[in-house]
């Protein structure tokens, strides 16, 4: 995936906008590069567009936003939300999951996908919102994106998971939505 396809211009010129069924090509491909070739996912195969499909009718079903950052018709990044953990008790708690093109890094897509994402999360009447971050310097943007805008540390499980010959371990961090 070149780097030379990502728009240089500002973050400013992107549109947020809900993910579509002709997206998923693009989410297919972005996710693919971070399951194959990082840590930052404990994916090892990416997921195919029949998997994404469903899973953007699950998020719909579930009142959790599935957003995408596009310029310029070039999708370069997307954030959704999803069950924190299934048992009933949790149903106002949702995990974030963000993804960007490589090369759309570090110009405030991050920013403005994750923004959107919790004001919908919101607006939803979702209370909590967890991240899991693979605790590796290659989500160091990742975790600074995520303290910007209000999340805590809120604990880390050690040695929990094991991918590219490497033992992880992760961040959990947490911020609440509304009053």
């Amino acid at each position: 995936m070149p780097d030379a396809a990502v728009p240089a211009s500002p973050a400013r010129s992107v549109r947020i906008r809900d993910a579509e069924l002709p997206d998923l090509d693009a989410v297919v491909e972005i996710q693919a590069h971070y399951a194959h070739h990082t840590v930052t996912t404990f994916s090892e195969e990416p997921m195919s567009v029949a998997e994404w499909a469903q899973s953007l009718q699950e998020k719909r079903s579930a009142a959790h936003p599935f957003l995408l950052a596009e310029q310029d018709g070039l999708i370069l990044g997307f954030a959704y939300a999803g069950h924190w953990r299934r048992k009933s008790a949790y149903r106002h708690t949702v995990e974030d999951t963000i993804y960007l093109r490589p090369g759309a890094e570090g110009r405030g897509v991050g920013r403005a996908l994750l923004t959107e994402l919790l004001a919908q999360c919101e607006a939803a009447g979702h209370r909590q919102v967890i991240a899991v971050l693979t605790d590796d310097a290659s989500t160091a943007a990742s975790y600074a994106l995520h303290v910007k805008l209000g999340f805590t540390e809120a604990g880390r499980l050690a040695d929990v998971g094991i991918k590219r010959g490497q033992t992880l371990s992760t961040v959990l961090m947490q911020r609440s939505l509304g009053s």
